[in-house]
């Protein structure tokens, strides 16, 4: 019997911020990936005993420095990718949320391979997609902009994922 496929799943937070000119901008990390330098939100994969929600703000947290506050799901996005660098192939599922985040913490240590975080227009976004980390992150950014938003309740974690373990 063959091995059970299974998606990597991920998180990932679409801060937007507008400029005093008006201009609204999103919240990237520049990181460093097998494939170089890229840009991406911030985003990383779902951890056991943890809901998408709870995901994305330590997430945030941890590749930011920021506290984000989830106000409603983008979307669910699928995508294949193959990284030329490690020839890795790899299924991912993302739940995009956008929302808000407190200021920068300057004192606090951001991911491992996170050079630094950016913010970014959507023009400057979609000048750049080969700089992208995936097809994903220009896709979100855009369906927030578009005004896609579904309630956090459309994603559900049932208690029993924090529930301790019943040893036998």
């Amino acid at each position: 019997m063959s091995e059970r496929w299974r998606p990597s799943v991920t998180v990932a937070a679409i801060v937007a911020e507008t400029a005093d000119d008006g201009t609204t901008r999103y919240l990237l990390v520049e990181e460093q990936t097998p494939d170089g330098l890229r840009l991406n939100n911030p985003a990383g994969h779902l951890e056991p005993g943890e809901s998408p929600v709870q995901a994305v703000v330590r997430e945030a947290l941890e590749e930011t420095g920021r506290v984000f506050s989830p106000d409603h799901l983008v979307g669910v996005y699928l995508s294949r990718l193959q990284r030329p660098a490690t020839g890795e192939d790899v299924t991912y599922l993302r739940l995009a949320f956008a929302g808000a985040t407190s200021g920068a913490d300057p004192a606090r240590p951001l991911d491992a391979g996170i050079v630094r975080t950016l913010w970014l227009t959507l023009p400057e976004l979609r000048a750049c997609p080969d700089r992208h980390r995936s097809p994903l992150v220009l896709r979100c950014i855009e369906d927030a902009a578009a005004g896609q938003a579904f309630p956090l309740t459309a994603v559900f974690a049932d208690p029993s994922l924090t529930a301790p373990e019943i040893k036998r």
